[in-house]
């Protein structure tokens, strides 16, 4: 009886890790909104424009003023990552992204809005990298890590192919200010699972952030990224390019010696001495120079050439955002058997194939063979090509440092993609040679496309010569 009367004392339970799917979703999720808002406001550009009262210059930079903050500040963001908790800067910057979205999307003149993008893109250089450190801090290397590696790679690449497709519906279908305010609702939801579900990890060590690399390199970079934007409408050789490029090169090269002398350096100069780190890299830095100007030049062909409204030329483009959807999923299949630089050379050449194809078009082309096909041969290839230079990039360096060099790809390839669509650009306005017939606009976009892929099969040769046979694994 007496034992009988006795009551347990029940012990709280400790909460066990979240589930790897949910891990996987919520930083998949904010992915999706950072790619997403490279490229969704460009349909809303006119609206805005009308609405504020922005200049022709102005009005570039609703677009750079996001581009610039996002590349400049993505080094720092990884490396705050690392030292401060992964979980704790996604939170940050999601938050700030989220805020910044909806001060956009209530703007009441056009300073407001700029200043909201530059502080989107801000957001989305703290949380960008922390998506993919939070993804393989969660799911241990190997097949598994491949796989979620492929997911979000669709994601975030399925996020720049939506742009024009979200932005058209809400242009037409609301109004311009919902590009920027759809962020408010998503975003909060986002923040509200991952406070409750991601667990915090960090580099062990404690180190102090490098303040003086971290001011040198994003200055740096946005001093590139502003230089490379007045090339389309300075010139190469102008000042106002010029100027703004070489003092990018002078503070990058200033960096690269204060890192050689610190002792805890933002970015650790022994990682480029790793080969999968240089080399992936590298690789994705070409392949983003040729493949990001693919979405900016179809648009424009269907729209300018073809007559298309900005909706239908969103819809037309759905196939190749399922192409690379498709190319990001079947990557992890073939890299046991073809190995992830197999895969990384046979993507590129699709790509190239494709971007080959495209720069046959017509003014008077059809759907099926001008557009369809060929892209969806751009964007097959393209996700096949980034699932396995993400995953080599990561397995080269020591979880210490994930964050920084998850940093680094997204850098790469969004200052390769920059630069890219700033020389593409360049070499179609030269063959336009100011002529805006449909022929004459489709002799400059073909010239671009006919560029880049030649640049991809370059890409290729020098993926198959430099990039590592097998994986890494991290020290």
């Amino acid at each position: 009886m007496l034992e009988a009367a006795v009551t347990p004392i029940s012990r709280p339970r400790r909460p066990g890790p979240p589930p790897t799917w949910l891990v996987v979703a919520l930083a998949c999720a904010g992915q999706f909104l950072v790619v997403l808002d490279v490229s969704v406001v460009n349909v809303a550009l006119p609206s805005m424009r009308s609405d504020l009262g922005l200049s022709a210059p102005g009005l570039q930079w609703v677009v750079n003023a996001y581009a610039i903050a996002f590349a400049g500040f993505m080094l720092l963001g990884g490396r705050a990552g690392d030292l401060y908790g992964r979980k704790r800067m996604f939170l940050v910057g999601l938050g700030m992204f989220t805020l910044a979205s909806l001060g956009g999307g209530l703007a009441q003149d056009g300073w407001q809005l700029l200043l909201a993008r530059a502080a989107q893109g801000l957001g989305a250089a703290v949380l960008a990298p922390s998506t993919l450190t939070l993804l393989t801090a969660a799911v241990p290397e190997g097949p598994a890590r491949a796989r979620a590696i492929a997911t979000w790679t669709a994601v975030g690449a399925g996020g720049g192919a939506a742009g024009g497709l979200v932005g058209g519906l809400l242009v037409q279908g609301l109004s311009w200010r919902w590009v920027l305010l759809i962020n408010v609702p998503v975003g909060a939801v986002v923040l509200a699972g991952s406070l409750r579900w991601l667990t915090e990890s960090r580099a062990p060590g404690g180190r102090r952030l490098d303040l003086p690399g971290a001011l040198l390199v994003t200055a740096g970079l946005a001093s590139l990224a502003y230089g490379i934007s007045r090339t389309g409408a300075e010139g190469w050789t102008a000042a106002a390019t010029l100027g703004p490029l070489l003092a990018g090169l002078a503070l990058v090269a200033l960096f690269l010696a204060v890192e050689a002398r610190t002792a805890a350096p933002l970015m650790p100069l022994a990682l480029l001495r790793l080969r999968s780190v240089a080399s992936a890299n590298a690789a994705m830095f070409v392949c983003g120079s040729a493949m990001f100007c693919m979405w900016f030049f179809m648009t424009l062909y269907a729209q300018n050439v073809l007559g298309y409204s900005p909706l239908d030329a969103g819809l037309a483009l759905v196939p190749s955002s399922l192409a690379v959807v498709l190319g990001s999923k079947l990557a992890p299949r073939l890299m046991p058997a073809a190995g992830a630089r197999g895969v990384a050379v046979g993507g590129t050449l699709v790509a190239a194939a494709g971007f080959a194809w495209q720069s046959t078009m017509r003014a008077d082309g059809a759907y099926l063979t001008a557009i369809m096909l060929p892209g969806v041969l751009m964007m097959l290839g393209a996700g096949l090509a980034a699932t396995p230079l993400a995953a080599l990039a990561t397995s080269g360096a020591a979880p210490g440092d994930a964050g920084v060099v998850s940093g680094l790809v997204n850098t790469s390839r969004t200052m390769g993609g920059s630069l890219g669509l700033a020389v593409m650009s360049t070499i179609a306005a030269a063959r336009t040679a100011g002529r805006a017939t449909p022929e004459a606009l489709t002799d400059g976009y073909a010239l671009a496309f006919r560029t880049a892929a030649v640049t991809l099969a370059a890409g290729a040769l020098l993926m198959w010569a430099w990039l590592p046979r097998t994986a890494r694994k991290a020290a």
